[in-house]
Order: structure tokens, then sequence, then C-alpha cells
């Protein structure tokens, strides 16, 4: 490894391309021979560089550290660009961002108006790391088991270098070791990816300031075992310092605003909510769901977490904002209560208040007109205008014989053909017959005469000579 950042422009110089801006020149004194004596055993030697996609056009190119990576030289290059300076009042979109438990991360966007009001940009979204935070509870678990057993083998040893657990004692020793290297990168990849998205909402949202949750002061005590290895476990501290970070290349201000009554009071009335277990579960005690017992003002309800950033990114407080002289960081130290009134959200559309329970009918009646049965009557159509029949049909009061007769015999049902009749035949009326357990069987319905299977070619004879 060869460290080039404390030469000076008479050693090693750097710079860009002419022609192309990704590609710079690194032009350094090397010796010639291995007991360089004067000036002349040093010869100067060009490097290209290729530069990678994410350095800018612009940026100031410094120094690198030249180091070997099998057959190639590897550059660990650093560079400098300007940013946009973020200030610390006057923004008129925020992003509130609330730490959770079972999730990590909740955020979303609010808009101050003109006239004073605050609406929130959208239902807000949430980051989820239920995998990693199962890893890292996995390994925190086994790093116990380990630290356990090796203060166990520690006691049998007792200083003895020469016992035979010393073997399995060293091998613990870098188990130990693997086990939290793993659980640091795990926690570094966890800030980053938290740090990353959070950025990334703040940017497709146009807002200036991010607002976050001050919990520096929160201890794991007395929540019981899930809730305190679960807040052990956080990286809050490492997502905040990522988030300045990826935030200041972006000239969006990260500010820290104490978690007082966040979580407690409703975002839209400032009302004290009640927390059920979920909104399905009214009467089970909770803490995920959050209901404003205000029912005849606000009626706000939802996830307790995305209260939590609509009380955060109120932007009423932003005035207070002051620079901590010790870490040069943006906080909001106190919660006004006279700025505490306007730091409400205004809903954008109007809560329906509609009745929607199931009295009347509900289906929406249709025009149409409905199908017609068949056989019934139609203003028009074969059979002619209403109320009349044509010739052939039997007239009204008498019926036609059905088109099979049946009789039951010892419970068995026998059906036999109907004779053909030519039309306009009478037949008395006949009682239905019935089944051996009193089911009426309907009568056949009249034919028209167009469907039926003989003949009527004389009958039609006849018609012509009655005309």
């Amino acid at each position: 490894m060869l460290l080039l950042s404390a030469c000076d422009g008479q050693q090693a110089t750097i710079e860009r391309g002419e022609d192309d801006p990704q590609r710079a020149l690194l032009r350094l004194q090397l010796p010639t021979r291995h007991d360089p004596r004067s000036y002349r055993d040093w010869t100067w030697v060009a490097c290209p560089i290729m530069l990678p996609p994410t350095i800018p056009p612009g940026a100031v190119l410094h120094l690198p550290t030249l180091r070997l990576a099998g057959n190639r030289v590897r550059a660990d290059l650093a560079h400098t660009h300007a940013v946009p300076k973020a200030r610390r009042t006057g923004h008129t979109v925020a992003l509130g961002v609330d730490w959770g438990l079972n999730t990590l991360l909740s955020a979303g966007a609010a808009r101050l108006h003109d006239d004073g009001h605050i609406t929130a940009l959208g239902h807000g979204a949430q980051f989820r790391a239920a995998g990693v935070l199962a890893k890292q509870h996995q390994l925190r678990r086994l790093s116990e088991h380990l630290h356990a057993k090796a203060s166990q083998y520690q006691r049998l040893i007792d200083g003895d270098e020469q016992h035979e657990l010393s073997g399995k004692h060293g091998v613990l020793e870098d188990e130990i070791r693997f086990v939290s290297d793993r659980r640091s990168s795990l926690n570094d990849t966890l800030g980053w990816a938290a740090a990353r998205w959070t950025v990334d909402q703040a940017i497709a949202a146009q807002a200036t300031v991010i607002y976050l949750e001050d919990l520096r002061s929160m201890e794991a005590k007395g929540m019981g075992r899930t809730h305190n290895t679960r807040l052990s476990q956080t990286v809050r501290g490492q997502i905040a310092d990522r988030v300045r970070h990826l935030a200041a290349e972006a000239g969006i201000a990260v500010v820290t605003v104490p978690p007082r009554d966040t979580s407690r009071r409703c975002p839209r009335c400032l009302t004290p909510l009640r927390h059920r277990k979920a909104p399905d579960r009214p009467t089970a005690p909770g803490w995920k769901w959050a209901v404003c017992p205000d029912r005849a003002g606000c009626g706000w309800q939802g996830d307790r977490d995305h209260g939590a950033w609509q009380r955060i990114a109120g932007l009423a407080h932003q005035t207070k904002t002051v620079t901590d002289r010790t870490t040069a960081t943006m906080v909001i130290r106190s919660v006004v209560d006279t700025l505490e009134t306007k730091a409400v959200i205004t809903p954008t559309t109007a809560t329906s208040r509609a009745d929607r329970s199931k009295t009347g009918p509900t289906l929406h009646r249709t025009t149409r007109p409905a199908p017609r049965r068949r056989g019934a009557p139609s203003p028009t159509g074969p059979c002619g205008p209403a109320g009349k029949r044509p010739e052939g049909h039997a007239p009204t009061g008498q019926r036609t014989l059905p088109r099979a007769a049946h009789r039951h015999q010892g419970g068995t049902t026998i059906s036999t053909p109907s004779p053909r009749l030519r039309p306009g035949t009478p037949i008395p009326p006949t009682p239905a017959a019935r089944g051996t357990a009193g089911r009426r069987i309907p009568p056949a319905r009249p034919r028209h005469p167009s469907t039926m299977a003989e003949p009527i070619s004389d009958t039609m004879s006849d018609m012509g000579s009655l005309n």
C-alpha cells in the first residue's frame, strides 16, 4: 500500500483528462534503483485512472492511496464537491421519521401552507427489516452461548496453558470474534440501507428538512425481555449519522426533535389517544393501533407509528431550531405549548358521514324489463296481439292432453305416450295425477300448431274452404 496523501506537488499530482472527464492522470516520482542517492535516480511515471460514475464531473480530486489487488493496482480516490447549504428555517415540505419496535422506521411528508395549516402528503411509508433483525437476534443468542461456554472453559483451565481444554478455548475465542464481526457487518448494512431509504423518501417528496425523533436518552429497561432486546439491538445512532451524511449531499437539513407526546396525542386535535391491539379488536389492550376518543370532532384512528410521524413533521417549531455547539447538529430542544396548537395535521378531504347500514336496498334498480317467461303472451309476436289466440289453440279454461300420462303402480311411475290430437279439439278437464308422496303434477302447457309433429294439411284445407 502506497499512501500519497502526504506527498506534495513536487512528488505527485493528479489531474482530470481534458477530453474525457471520467479519466484522470496520476503523475508521481518513483526511484529507478533500490538505493537512490540523487535526483537523477528518480523519474516521473504517468498512471491513467478510470473514474467511477459516482464521482461528479465537477468534483475536486485528491491524491489517492495505491494498493495491490491481484495483478492490478487499485486507487482509493478521495474527492470533494460542492453541495447546497442546508438552512434551519423557511421550510414548507418536511419529512417526519419515527422510530418503532416492530417497524424500524415510519416516515411521511407534510406541507405547510401559506395560511398556516399543515396537510399530510399521502399516508406515509414504513421501513421493515424483520429479516435482518431476526438474524441479529439469532447471532446475539449464539454470542451469549459462546461467551458462557468460554467463561466455563476459562474457569476450568485456571491459567494452565498445558490444560487439555486450552485448544477448545482458543477455538471459541475465534468463533466469538467471527460472530461479533458478523453482527457489526449486519448493523452497518442495516444503517446504510435505512439511511438511504429515508433520504430517498425526502427527495421523492421534495422535502428540504428531515425531522428525526431524538431517542438518545431512551433506556432499555422495564419494558419486558422482548422490547428490551429490540431496543438494545437497534442502530439508531448509526442510522442518524448516515442520514446526515447522505442528506448533506442533497442539501437537506436533518433536525432532531424531542419525543414528548409524539405517540400519545392525536395528530389532528391533540387529544390523548387510546391504544388497542388491532382495529378489529377494540377491547384487546395493546400499543399498535391508536384511536382518538373525540368522535364528535376528529375521530382519527390509524397505526400508532403513522400518527407519530405526523406529529414529528409538524413544521410549527422550525423557528426554535438551533445548532448544537458540541455535535454541530441541528436540534429542537423543547416543545412550546403555544406552537403546539398549530402543529396539527388538517385532513385534505372531509370524512364521509353517510349512513352505511344495510337497512334498505343496496342494489341498483335497472330500467331494463324482465325477460318474458316461456309460453306467456306478448303484445307482438307469433301469438298475435295480447288477449287473442290464433286458430288452433285451445280456448281459455280448457287444456290439451298432456304430453305423457303418468300412473303409479306399486311405487313405480309408468309413463305412456299420449295420442296426437288435431289442433282445436277440446279435451274435458281431468283431475291431475298425484304421486305416491302426494306431489301434484302440473299440467302440460298448450302447444303451438307449428311445433306439432303431424302434418296439418287437411286442417289447413278445411280452414281455407271456410274462408
